[in-house]
This record gives C-alpha cells, sequence and structure tokens, in this order.
C-alpha cells in the first residue's frame, strides 16, 4: 500500500455514486482541515470486454472549477493535481447526487481506457443510431447523447465503487454479484477519478482513502469504517471526516462566568459619566414602580386599597448625609427582590413590558422608562451602602434588601421596626460617601431633580426648609415721661416689636412645570409657551417666536423651539446647550456638539422628547447615527420655517432685531450647510446703493431689477460711506442699477457661496470683464487702438505690481480704477486673506499681483498721459505721474499701498512742483528795537513799577 501526505487545507476529489438523471458530475471536492493520508489500495482488474469500449473523449486540462470525467486511472509516482488542490471553494453536490445507490444496478456500458484505432472509432460511431456512417458525426441532438452519457455514469458509479471494495477485501464472488461491471468481461473501475492515458500500477486497481490511518496488510477496508453514502462537497474540520460520527466525543457546553466585583465595578465607575445621573435613575425607577400600579391598578383596584396617591418623595440629612427615597409605588416581593435586585441586568420593567405585550395590552410602554436593568446600581456611584425597604399589595410582608458598595453579595431580611413599615411601595436610603454628602443639601437635590426629572409623569415632593415672618414684642429699657400735676417724672416702659422669621420643614412639590409638547398646538395659548420657556431656561425676556410640532414615521418625537430676543452665544462656541433631550420626558443630555442642531443654528433653544430613541445603556448618548441624522434634518427644517415666520411678519423691526442678533449666524450657515443654501438665501439681508441705509432681501432686490439687468451686482467694503463712494459704482449709478453693499467680513463669502438666487448670478463689479450690457462696440474698437500704446507704456512702467492695463467701461468721473481678476481676490478678501495669513504668504502674494489697471480715456490726466507717451515717454515727470495715479487708484478702489510714506511724499513733492509760484511769501521789515540802551555799569538800574488805573469801557483811546 502506497501512502501519500497531503498537507493542511488541501482539497481531495473522489467519485461519488449519484443516481439522478439530470444530476451534476460524479467528481465532488472535500475540504480537509487537518493532515491526512491517502492510501492507494491494489486490487485485481479483471480484463475489459470489447462490447464495453467507448472510444474516450479528448483530454482536457484539468480546472479546479470544473468536474473530472469519470473513467481515469491515477498517475503512480506523484499525487495527481486533480487529488491536491488549494484555497479551491467548496463543491456543493446536486440534490439527485445524494441519493442511496440501487442495489442491483443495470450494467451499463462504460467508456474504455486504452486508445482504438482510427477505423475502430468509425466503425462504432456507423453501429450507432445517432452517428452518420460517412462522416461519423453526431446527428441527433447533442443535449440528448449529453443527457444519456450522465445518466450511465451516474446509475454505474456507486455500484463499481461497493464492488471495487468487496474485491479489495477478499471477497471475490460478492463483487461480482454486487457490480456486473466488475466482472471478467468488464473494465475495473476506480474509487478516485484518474487521469485519462496513465496506465494502471501492475495491473491493480487504486483506491483513494480519506482521512485513513496506515493499514496493516491483513487488515481489510471495513477496518477504516468508510460510510457508503458519504456526502459529498462538505467541509470537515478534523482527520475524523470519514469517520463515523458516533465515535466523536461529545461536545461539551458551558456558560458564561463573572467577576461579580470587578462588573461592579465596571458598572459603577465605567459606565456614567456623571454621578448626578444616579438621582435621574432612581426617580426613574421609582416612576416605573408608579406606572406598573397603576395599569395593573386598572384591572385589579385592590391594589390601591391602602392609599390612592401615587407620588414620590425625597428626604435628605445633610447632618449624616444620608438621602431617602420613597415611592408609593408597586413594591416588590421577596423573589422579586432577588430577580431584580440580585440579578445585574435583570429588568423588571422591561420583564413587565413584555407580560402586558403578550397579553395583547396596547400603549402600554409609552411612560415607562427602564429597559438595561443597570439603573439601580448607580445608586453605589455616590453610597457606601444602601438599603431598599419594600412592600408590595401582593405580600403581608416587608423585606429589607441591603447591600454594600464593595461587597459581592447582599443580604435580604424582614422588616419587623413598626416605626419602619410603610403601606405600600418601596423606601430607599442612600448611604453617601464622604467625599459625595453634598448631593445631601436639600438645594442640591431640588436643582438636580429640576435639571432631570423635571418632567416626569408623577408629583415629586422634597423636603425643604421653609420659614415666614411674625411680629413679636421687644422689652426696652424703661424711659421717663413727665405728667402733669405733681411734676414728677414717672417711669413707665413702652413696648415694640420686631419683625422675625421662623422656620420649619416641609414637603415642597418640585416639578410644577408641565410638559405642554404632550399637548396639541392648538390648545397652548401664546403665555403658556413663554411662560414655559422662561421656566426652562431661566430667561426674564419672551421669546421672538416659537414653534411647536409633532414628526411621525421613522422616527417620532415631539418639539418646541424658540428664538430668544437676545444673543448669549458667541458665533465660534459650538457647545450652547441650548437643545435638551428627553427621552419619556426623563432628561437625557444637552451636549451634542452639533448633532442635532448645526453650530450656525446655536442660537435656537427648545426641547425634543420621544419614546423610542436608542439609547445606550448610561441613557447619555444616541446609539445611531441615523436616527440622529433624520431628527436633525426635521429640526433644522422647522428652525427655517420659524425663522421665516419672523422674516414674513407686519412688524419689520422684529426681524430687523433678529438680524441684529443673529445675522452672522444665517451668513456662517452659507458657508457650511450647501444643503439649505434655498431656505438661507430669503433670510439674509443687505444694505445696497438705492435702499437710503435699510436692510433688503434679495427678495426685494430681484423685484426691483431692470428688466435689460441680467445679474445681481455687489460690492464689498470696510464702511458703508466707503461703498456708497466707490470709483466702481460710478457707471451703474448712471445706468439705474442697484448694488448690494457688503460691509461685513462675512458678507462676501456668504454670497460667493450662494453662487446663484432665483437664476440671477452673483457678480462683483470690482473685478475685470464687468458685462453691463450696453457695448459698443466700435466705440470701444477704436479707444483700445488709441490707447494701446499709453496701456503698454504705463504696464511697462509698473512692471509686475498688475497684470495688464486696459481701458475701463466701468469709469465716468475718476481717472482710473485698480480691479481684481476674474478668479482673484477682492480688496476686502485681500484685506481679510491678510489679517489671518500664517506662515508662508507666497499665495498671498501671488493673488495680489493679479490686477488689472483700468483707465478712463474720457478723463483730462489720462488724455494728458496719452499725449505725453507719444512726444516724451521718458519724462520723469510723467512716468512719477503714472506711479502717484496707481497708488491712489489702490487707495480709492480699497486695496492698501505697499509703501503710504512713499505715496505721501510724492503726493508733497507734486503739490511742491504745482503751487510753485503761486502765494510766494512777501519779505518783512525790519522793525525798530524797542529795548533801551545798556546801563554803563554792569548793575541793572532798578525798575519802577507804574499803577495803571482801569478805566471804563467806551472810554479807551
Amino acid at each position: 500500500m502506497l501512502q501519500r501526505k497531503v498537507p493542511t487545507w488541501s482539497w481531495v476529489t473522489h467519485n461519488h455514486a449519484p443516481t439522478g438523471p439530470t444530476c451534476q458530475p460524479p467528481c465532488m471536492i472535500h475540504r480537509l482541515s487537518t493532515p491526512v493520508h491517502i492510501a492507494l489500495l491494489r486490487a485485481p482488474a479483471p480484463e475489459p470486454s470489447p462490447e464495453t469500449l467507448t472510444p474516450p473523449s479528448k483530454p482536457k486540462p484539468p480546472s479546479p472549477l470544473s468536474h473530472r470525467q469519470p473513467g481515469t486511472t491515477v498517475p503512480a509516482k506523484r499525487t495527481p493535481s486533480f487529488l491536491i488542490r488549494k484555497a479551491h471553494p467548496i463543491y456543493t453536490p446536486h440534490p439527485l447526487c445524494l441519493r442511496s445507490p440501487p442495489q442491483n444496478p443495470t450494467p451499463l456500458p462504460k467508456p474504455s481506457h486504452r486508445r482504438l484505432p482510427r477505423s475502430a472509432h468509425l466503425r462504432k460511431r456507423a453501429s450507432s443510431p445517432h452517428l452518420s456512417p460517412s462522416t461519423g458525426r453526431r446527428t441527433s441532438s447533442a443535449a440528448e447523447m449529453l443527457g444519456a452519457s450522465r445518466r450511465s455514469l451516474c446509475a454505474g458509479a456507486a455500484a463499481r465503487r461497493h464492488a471495487a471494495a468487496f474485491a479489495v477485501s477478499g471477497d471475490a464472488a460478492a463483487a461480482a454479484s454486487s457490480s456486473p461491471s466488475l466482472s471478467p468481461s468488464a473494465p475495473p473501475r476506480s474509487v478516485t477519478n484518474p487521469e485519462p492515458g496513465v496506465s494502471r500500477l501492475g495491473g491493480k486497481r487504486l483506491f483513494s482513502v480519506l482521512a485513513a490511518p496506515k493499514l496493516n496488510g491483513a487488515e481489510s477496508l471495513s477496518s477504516l469504517k468508510l460510510r457508503e453514502s458519504a456526502l459529498v462537497g462538505r467541509r470537515y474540520e478534523s482527520s475524523a471526516a470519514a469517520v463515523d460520527s458516533s465515535d466523536a466525543p461529545p461536545a461539551e457546553k458551558f456558560e458564561y462566568q463573572a467577576e461579580v466585583n470587578r462588573l461592579m465595578d465596571l458598572i459603577v465607575h465605567s459606565l456614567y459619566s456623571n454621578k448626578e445621573v444616579f438621582l435621574r435613575e432612581l426617580v426613574s425607577n421609582a416612576s416605573d414602580a408608579l406606572d406598573k400600579l397603576r395599569y395593573l391598578s386598572v384591572t385589579d383596584p385592590d391594589l390601591l386599597k391602602d392609599g390612592p396617591e401615587l407620588d414620590i418623595r425625597i428626604q435628605t440629612d445633610k447632618d449624616n448625609g444620608i438621602i431617602t427615597i420613597t415611592d408609593s409605588g408597586i413594591g416588590m416581593t421577596r423573589q422579586e427582590l432577588v430577580d431584580s435586585l440580585g440579578t445585574i441586568a435583570s429588568s423588571g420593567t422591561a420583564k413587565f413590558l413584555k407580560t402586558l405585550k403578550e397579553s395583547q395590552e396596547a400603549n402600554v410602554d409609552s411612560n415607562l422608562i427602564g429597559q438595561f436593568g443597570v439603573g439601580f446600581y448607580s445608586a453605589f456611584l455616590v453610597s457606601d451602602k444602601v438599603a431598599v425597604s419594600t412592600k408590595s399589595p401582593k405580600s403581608e410582608k416587608q423585606y429589607v434588601w441591603e447591600a454594600e458598595a464593595e461587597s459581592n453579595s447582599y443580604t435580604i431580611r424582614e422588616e419587623t421596626d413598626p416605626e419602619k413599615l410603610i403601606p405600600r411601595g418601596t423606601r430607599l436610603t442612600l448611604y453617601l460617601k464622604r467625599d459625595d454628602k453634598g448631593f445631601a443639601h436639600p438645594e442640591r437635590i431640588q436643582k438636580l431633580l429640576k435639571n432631570y426629572s423635571q418632567f416626569v409623569s408623577f408629583p415629586i415632593y422634597t423636603w425643604q426648609e421653609k420659614g415666614f415672618t411674625k411680629e413679636v414684642e421687644v422689652d426696652e429699657d424703661p424711659a421717663e415721661v413727665k405728667t402733669e400735676g405733681d411734676g414728677e417724672p414717672k417711669k413707665e416702659v413702652k413696648k415694640k416689636t420686631k419683625t422675625v422669621v421662623e422656620k420649619y420643614w416641609d414637603w415642597e412639590l418640585t416639578n410644577e412645570t408641565q410638559p405642554i409638547w404632550l399637548r396639541t398646538p392648538k390648545e397652548v395659548s401664546t403665555e403658556e409657551y413663554n411662560e414655559f420657556y422662561k421656566k426652562t431656561f431661566n430667561e426674564y425676556l419672551d421669546p421672538l417666536a416659537s414653534s411647536h410640532f409633532t414628526t411621525e414615521g421613522e422616527v417620532e418625537f415631539r418639539s418646541i423651539l424658540y428664538v430668544p430676543a437676545t444673543k448669549k452665544e458667541d458665533i465660534t462656541d459650538r457647545k450652547t446647550k441650548n437643545i435638551r433631550l428627553y427621552v419619556k420626558r426623563v432628561f437625557i443630555s444637552d451636549d451634542f456638539d452639533g448633532e442635532l442642531f448645526p453650530r450656525y443654528l446655536s442660537f435656537v433653544k427648545g426641547v425634543v422628547d420621544s419614546n423610542d430613541l436608542p439609547l445606550n445603556v448610561s441613557r447619555e448618548i444616541l446609539q445611531e447615527s441615523r436616527i440622529v441624522r433624520i431628527m436633525r434634518k426635521r429640526l433644522v427644517r422647522k428652525a427655517f420655517d420659524m425663522i421665516l415666520g419672523i422674516s414674513c411678519s407686519e412688524n419689520r423691526d422684529d426681524y430687523e432685531a433678529f438680524w441684529e442678533n443673529y445675522g452672522k449666524f444665517l451668513k456662517l450657515g452659507c458657508m457650511e450647510d450647501k444643503e439649505n443654501h434655498k431656505r438661507i438665501a430669503p433670510l439674509l439681508r443687505f444694505f445696497s446703493s438705492q435702499s437710503n441705509e435699510e436692510l433688503i432681501s434679495l427678495d426685494e432686490y430681484v423685484e426691483s431689477m431692470k428688466p435689460e439687468q441680467k445679474a445681481i451686482y455687489y460690492i464689498a467694503g470696510d464702511s458703508l460711506s466707503s461703498a456708497k463712494n466707490a470709483p466702481f459704482l460710478e457707471k451703474l449709478n448712471e445706468m439705474g442699477y442697484e448694488v448690494l453693499l457688503l460691509i461685513d467680513p462675512m458678507d462676501e463669502v456668504s454670497l460667493t457661496n450662494l453662487n446663484s438666487y432665483k437664476d440671477k448670478s452673483f457678480v462683483d463689479i470690482s473685478k475685470e470683464d464687468l458685462d453691463l450690457g450696453d457695448k459698443n462696440e466700435e466705440r470701444e474698437k477704436e479707444m483700445k487702438q488709441e490707447y494701446s500704446q499709453t496701456c503698454d507704456w504705463i504696464k511697462k512702467r509698473l512692471g509686475e505690481r498688475v497684470a495688464r492695463v486696459d481701458v475701463s467701461n466701468r469709469l465716468s468721473s475718476s481717472p482710473c480704477v485698480l480691479v481684481a481678476a476674474k478668479f482673484g481676490w477682492s480688496a476686502n478678501m485681500e484685506r481679510l486673506m491678510r489679517a489671518q495669513s500664517i506662515g508662508d504668504t507666497s499665495s498671498l502674494d501671488f493673488m495680489r499681483s493679479r490686477k488689472v489697471f483700468e483707465i478712463n480715456p474720457e478723463h483730462e490726466i489720462i488724455k494728458r498721459l496719452n499725449a505725453a507717451c507719444r512726444i516724451n515717454p521718458d519724462d520723469p515727470e510723467a512716468l512719477k505721474a503714472i506711479d502717484i495715479l496707481f497708488e491712489t487708484s489702490m487707495i480709492s478702489s480699497g486695496f492698501t499701498p505697499d509703501n503710504p510714506t512713499d505715496l505721501s511724499g510724492k503726493i508733497y513733492d507734486m503739490m511742491s512742483t504745482a503751487m510753485a509760484g503761486k502765494w510766494a511769501s512777501q519779505p518783512q521789515p525790519a522793525q525798530p528795537s524797542q529795548q533801551p540802551a545798556a546801563p554803563s555799569s554792569s548793575e541793572p538800574e532798578p525798575l519802577e513799577a507804574e499803577v495803571v488805573e482801569p478805566v471804563e469801557a467806551g472810554q479807551q483811546k
């Protein structure tokens, strides 16, 4: 016996025994995951009969994706290429191939292994009714012949395989009876698919055994435990694939284990990002207990026999660091304490909902909050010890559940203290940690409740210190009072009172504000909207507008949005916390960093409440980004509708106040949100050359456009006066075209991002190639020819400071103007880029140099320069005039000269030259000296003071 070792993940082929008439070819592929041995077994080969010999088909090269034809032999000295295949897909057999082989198959003719002479082939074909005697070609359908061949192969494959097995074991009689095809008159068949044209080893039969151990000579094939009807094409994961599965050891099943201490540590310290949420989780559990009692009391009113009140009460002891939370809900039995509190991630609310749904209750989960079964353990965020005393209407006893933060066990006992008995519900006592005793202050508890549980369905009372004033009599010192009669004073005690504050403790309702978004908009008045806005967001002014809506569909939620009357946030502040997200009226988060609202709408305030948002276990983050995108899209759309309502209101002052506060936000939206350009553009406001310092909308501009006007013209400047007096507007003012004046640094950027509005493109009149629709081609051609030499002369003088010099068609009174290139920066944009440039400024220098210097051929200065160019182009005064003209045009066009000092010096020199000979100064006559002659002596003579009498007005000479 020869053995060959196949590497891991080899592909091995062998024959199969299909019986179906339309089955796939019998050669299939097994995938082995461990090294196996291919045992080549030899068996006597009877001589073939001439009646069963058929001409073989032309050999084809082996293909890993095609089935091989049966009737070929295995090469002797090497492992055939079709026996070992690497990394090929797993083949699936045809369903008909899985049928068991027939018991007594009818012998069918098989293809011969020997080549026949050409004449034999022709004789064989001539004897067939489907072949032409003259040409030997097929005369019937090829599909018919192919189907007959396949049926022959499928029917005899199984019988030949069994007969071969008997022959190897030495039972020749059984082999002959099992398969007539293995009789001396029939050629032998191999278990595997040998390649055509390969001779047998010494006339012996070759078989392949998958996953077979080494055999001794005396062992029979039956010891290999080959399965007769093994499924072909199945993936085997071990070398025991060919062994009966009953011999494999059974797989053991295990359950997951958990380190309770470690798991509790993860829940307490890693699940929640803020300790404050412990109160939210515990109050939500109390609310769920009340909801359960309310649902069950509908069918069982006796559950409320101990009291119909459904509320939550929270009491604090700041001296001892204890917080007590009591609810009058459904309570828990002893077994429910074990199942709910003793089992981590076991949600009693989730089980309750499942039970109600199975009983076909509708809309029962609208108020129930819990779903994960870990919210209770948030108590250990701030507590060293937690005690739960509970009484269920189903039980006559009250039980106490106690556990410590660092322990992995808990205790349950029956409550025997009469003073601690409760009629129904649950009392939760938290013994705070040393560092967290600040939570035991009543003011802090009240603040947390207003933030997280303001809109819980049931009333929440807190134990608060209160006070009232009263007048109290006080005794003062006795005062002497004179009395009539004897005149002796009498002492009389005068009584006085003072106001004192007397303090006491009492329950105070904390969640008095109702969630008005649960009501329909028709039922809520404007005063209620404003009052809700002031209490929720701590505002003192009424909002400019509000929007109350409900969305249904893939995501259902309710929302109320507001536009504040005053701006408090900066445009660069992304985290404004103005949108408060609630799930089933429990506050989740207000820190979304632009997830629910884009940055340019961060000034909008509002609340969003939903019943089915996917949250993470800590209930702090939305899980599915797709849901967030849908909510964001709808909220943004409603916000724009609300702002549009302000702009369309009859009171124009409202939108002017809005634009003054939030105009920059909308301009930012033009830069960041291309999807909503159509909603932002109608809300923009600008000054114009014809608006008399009033803001106009783009709709108003389009309505006032001239019939022949094709575009929306604008110019950017640093102030309203400079923009109005810019030389670029001269020709447009003459034509009556209105021009938008962009004086805010963000105006130009926002318009360039819009590109167009109502099929009207935006055109910057400070750039080249301005088309005003009034071209006189003959006149322009004539001017260009006349001033072409002058333009070249000026360009030569200016050099790289300009791209070119052209004759202008936009000027009427100015001699020249400096315009930006079509794709260059305007003067306003250049100022912005220069102020923000950091590091490499090469791009800034390049964009600054791409300017066009336009001259007005109708101006007197340009005419004189044209004459100087023709007479004396090298005249220093003319060249100096060009420099001054260029630099002054930079200033009038909004650009900044490179050297203002040099410009001012040139202007001074020109002024001196122009003023030479005019207003010449006259020489001043010499005046005689009024000082007395110096005395001869070296000492000065003393001066006598002269007294001058005052003279009345009118008497002076």
